[in-house]
């Protein structure tokens, strides 16, 4: 009899450990700019084409990219990216941080959870990167205004030290109410239904959880939702903040109701969709790119710790 071989019993590897905050933080401020630099172009064209009708003339991207080059696509590229160092770092940041420990109090993660935490975190990363939000709109358009009313700010550095001469620190938050109303729609249809997406293409189609395809499909889907939930409130935070006061010296938009309100009434309602091709993509495209980035940032991380 030769003696038997000890029996080895197959363990299942360690499930991943939890990802401290600096580097959830870390990767949700580095995917945002990194998505911002994809997009930015869809941005530019959104922002001008919703502000076309503010000038009284009609959008034509044949005439903007002959008046003004292809290169000005990536007019306030900077602002662009320096808003997502505050914006997204602080929304995807803060919304996992506080999703974690509303799960620790209540020991569950819900959908109604989920989007009072989404609106939440949404609400401060706006009201927090107003002042960059201010200047993308303004250097996104400026080179389609007529010459004797454009800023022609050099930087993000250059505007922000003239909006201070020029108007006032206040001025940095113009635009912050619809802003922050629209960002808080935005943490509920993109941060908070892309957690409900996965899960379901998860259920629906075999997906494995938050692989490239799952993160792909969750993100195109929740982008098109707020993409069509938020523009009106999209078109009334750029026409504030791109505002010049009139002839009596008076802001012609003075609040977010207001402003669609008069818009609505002079051009349409419609007016505050034009723009959503474009929009739609930078929404879409921008969900896509940074969650895909953030994703594979994440699994590199964990597989080299």
């Amino acid at each position: 009899m030769f003696p038997s071989k000890p029996y080895t019993f197959a363990t299942s590897p360690a499930p991943p450990q939890p990802l401290s905050k600096p580097v959830i933080f870390a990767t949700s401020g580095i995917g945002g700019c990194l998505g911002w630099c994809i997009v930015h172009p869809c941005n530019t064209l959104a922002v001008r084409w919703n502000l076309a009708s503010m000038q009284g003339k009609k959008f034509s991207f044949g005439n903007m990219i002959k008046e003004s080059g292809w290169a000005s696509l990536y007019d306030g590229l900077g602002a662009g990216i320096w808003r997502q160092v505050f914006y997204a770092t602080t929304r995807f940041g803060l919304f996992e941080t506080f999703r974690d420990k509303l799960h620790e109090y209540r020991g569950k993660t819900d959908f109604a959870g989920r989007v009072a935490v989404g609106a939440l975190s949404g609400g401060i990363a706006a009201y927090i990167s107003c002042p960059a939000e201010v200047a993308v709109v303004r250097m996104s358009n400026d080179s389609s205004l007529p010459a004797a009313e454009r800023r022609n700010y050099k930087g993000i550095v250059d505007a922000g030290q003239r909006i201070i001469k020029e108007e006032g620190v206040a001025a940095f938050w113009r635009g912050s109410t619809p802003f922050v109303q629209r960002a808080m729609m935005v943490g509920v249809f993109q941060v908070a239904t892309l957690d409900q997406f996965k899960e379901l293409y998860v259920r629906q189609f075999n997906q494995k959880k938050n692989s490239i395809p799952n993160v792909f499909c969750a993100a195109m889907t929740s982008g098109l939702l707020y993409s069509l939930a938020t523009m009106p409130l999209e078109g009334a935070k750029n026409r504030m903040a791109s505002q010049k006061p009139g002839p009596d010296g008076k802001l012609p938009y003075k609040g977010t109701l207001q402003t669609i309100q008069t818009v609505s009434k002079q051009e349409g309602f419609s007016a505050l969709y034009n723009g959503f091709l474009p929009y739609y993509a930078r929404c879409g495209g921008h969900t896509v790119s940074m969650f895909v980035i953030v994703q594979v940032m994440r699994d590199f991380y964990q597989k080299s710790h």
